[in-house]
């Protein structure tokens, strides 16, 4: 929808120069690839906190993208919920990382300090990490519930 309704496409260079968000990733040595699912606790604490984080990215779309704000705030708020479900099913929930109140408004400041033409781009940079992020959490899931690691 970003791409049709404001131009924003993924060969953009603005898009190549912007991308410097810091947006959460889930990589082979976070236990996210099938072989390494001997961490799925390591595995499952880092989803939650990179889903945590990612509730301060949703929020700023919120703000930002309005013609779909009823959408974003769904995942904003089933995201939060996912973070805590899997935050409770990690053996020490206090090793998931949940963003304090000063690093949360860091992250508004930096993104709401961004121009106007940039704005559409940097949505659309959320959204396609997210997009990746959730793609990969879904497969760990399946994954162990498939293996009936957990339950």
């Amino acid at each position: 929808q970003m791409c049709e309704k404001f131009t924003v496409c993924q060969n953009s260079m603005e898009m190549l120069v912007q991308n410097n968000l810091n947006l959460p990733k889930l990589t082979e040595a976070d236990g996210d690839h099938l072989t390494l699912f001997s961490l799925q606790d390591k595995c499952l604490t880092k989803i939650s906190s990179g889903l945590y984080k990612f509730q301060t990215y949703l929020e700023y779309i919120q703000e930002t993208f309005t013609s779909e704000k009823q959408n974003v705030e769904s995942l904003y708020y089933g995201t939060g919920h996912l973070a805590h479900t899997l935050r409770q099913m990690v053996i020490n929930p206090d090793e998931v990382i949940i963003p304090d109140l000063a690093t949360q408004e860091s992250i508004r400041t930096k993104l709401r300090s961004s121009k106007a033409w940039i704005e559409k781009i940097t949505i659309h940079l959320i959204l396609r990490d997210y997009t990746s992020f959730m793609e990969k959490t879904v497969r760990a899931i399946r994954y162990l519930i498939y293996t009936r690691s957990f339950s």
